[in-house]
């Protein structure tokens, strides 16, 4: 099971302030031992400098002996190690063996070890002729001390486990709400509706999951009305031929069309099943084109020669419709990689397109242009044009076939969007706007290529 963003961020959180714990115990523990010893030595060295302060040589042992500032001392659990001038030092055995490897000749500072134990000694000399004594303080002492120390940053770095815990808990909570919210709007839109949108708030990562999971709504709720315009447009081309198909179908079957009717009623059967078949066929190249399988083959071919070739069969086409065709090719080859055959059918396909809207009388065009780098082919009719904002969607599936259906005639609403993809998928580009023949004109371009080798 994964646990949740709170969870995650909560380990985090203590994570992070279980290494800062250790680390700083680590340091710390380090620094506790050497102040505590550092404040125990100066406090020790400041109560010396007090009671030196206070005899003389005279007076040495009497008042250490039994004085008040010798009670004093030793009420705080500091030995006194007394040296008179001349005279052995008196006091508690470990005292006096702590003092004296220290050294009694001389203001001294410092740790000594006596029979494992640590001690904390500060001596001192009192008058000209050498009188000393000696404060001795178990070093146990400042490991108390150093002990208080832990306990008390040891509770401190549990507070701070604590609220880190907490800290890292509610950060998650926090965190982990938007993108609760990202997920539930998912969800909806899994199921099918596409007015959900989600708040973009929170830190900048979060906001752009938001940003984006918005972003696929509006483009699924785009792409789900261009799919209805393209199947209620492709219904509209279906119902129209199946319709004749049925209706002369019926009328061979009963009876009613007979000796030349019945052969004109098969020609239109004939024509309109051809023009099913057609549309069948790009809705299968189109569902095609999408997928990993679909094969071209490019090579080097001779662009000028192609649009000859083309050019042969759309003066027939043409001249059965009294539209004038013109075409111009330079002489000297052009060559380009693409698909021959993809390429013919494309070409194909913006002639059709332009035949249909061109009125008898019209000139239509085949224009080839060749620069340092590319050739461009344009195909142009003198037909009626599209409007300017048709333009840019020329190539997408249906539109203008739903925009111009009831006002000229129109293909299956796929032809555009097939010969766009086929060019693009080939390496070129197809481009749409007005034609100086006052039609519209498509024009496709693709890099030049070297001559084939022999």
């Amino acid at each position: 099971m994964r646990g949740t963003l709170a969870g995650r961020i909560t380990l985090v959180c203590l994570a992070v302030a279980g290494v800062a714990v250790i680390v700083a115990g680590l340091v710390g523990a380090r620094l506790i031992r050497t102040t505590a010893d550092n404040a125990l030595q100066s406090s020790l060295a400041a109560q010396a400098d007090v009671v030196a302060s206070q005899l003389d040589e005279t007076g040495i042992g009497n008042r250490l002996g039994v004085g008040k500032v010798a009670d004093v001392v030793r009420g705080q659990g500091i030995s006194v190690v007394v040296r008179r001038a001349g005279g052995q030092a008196l006091g508690d055995a470990v005292a006096v063996q702590a003092a004296g490897k220290l050294g009694l000749a001389a203001d001294h500072s410092g740790r000594v070890t006596v029979a494992g134990s640590q001690y904390l000694v500060e001596t001192r000399v009192v008058g000209a002729r050498g009188a000393a004594f000696a404060l001795v303080l178990p070093a146990r002492n400042a490991q108390a001390t150093q002990r208080a120390l832990v306990r008390n940053i040891l509770l401190a770095l549990g507070i701070g486990l604590l609220v880190a815990a907490v800290a890292g808990f509610v950060s998650g909570r926090l965190l982990g709400r938007p993108l609760r919210r990202a997920a539930l709007a998912a969800g909806s839109l899994r199921a099918g509706r596409r007015d959900v949108r989600v708040p973009v708030q929170g830190p900048r990562e979060v906001a752009e999951v938001a940003g984006s999971l918005n972003a696929l709504a509006d483009a699924l709720a785009v792409s789900e009305a261009r799919q209805r315009e393209f199947l209620l447009s492709v219904s509209h081309e279906l119902r129209t031929p199946l319709t004749a198909v049925t209706g002369f179908a019926e009328a061979i079957a009963d009876g009613v069309a007979s000796g030349p009717d019945a052969v004109r009623a098969g020609q239109t059967i004939q024509r309109e099943a051809a023009r099913l078949s057609r549309l069948v066929e790009d809705l299968l190249e189109l569902a095609r084109l999408g997928a990993d399988e679909f094969r071209l083959d490019p090579a080097p071919l001779d662009l000028a020669a192609l649009v000859r070739d083309c050019a042969e069969v759309w003066q027939l086409r043409c001249a059965g419709e009294d539209v004038r065709l013109s075409v111009s090719v330079p002489s000297a080859p052009v060559f380009v990689v693409a698909d021959a055959r993809r390429l013919r059918q494309v070409v194909d396909g913006l002639a059709e397109n332009a035949l249909r809207v061109t009125p008898s009388g019209a000139p239509m065009v085949f224009s080839l242009s060749v620069s340092d780098s590319s050739a461009s082919l344009a195909v142009r009719d003198g037909g009626p044009g599209l409007a300017p904002e048709d333009y840019p969607v020329a190539f997408e599936r249906g539109v203008l076939n739903a925009r111009y259906r009831d006002r000229r005639p129109v293909g299956s609403g796929i032809g555009l969007a097939l010969v766009h993809a086929l060019v693009t998928r080939m390496g070129g580009t197809l481009t749409a706007g007005p034609a100086p023949e006052g039609g519209a004109a498509f024009t496709l371009t693709f890099p030049s290529a070297a001559p084939p080798a022999r």
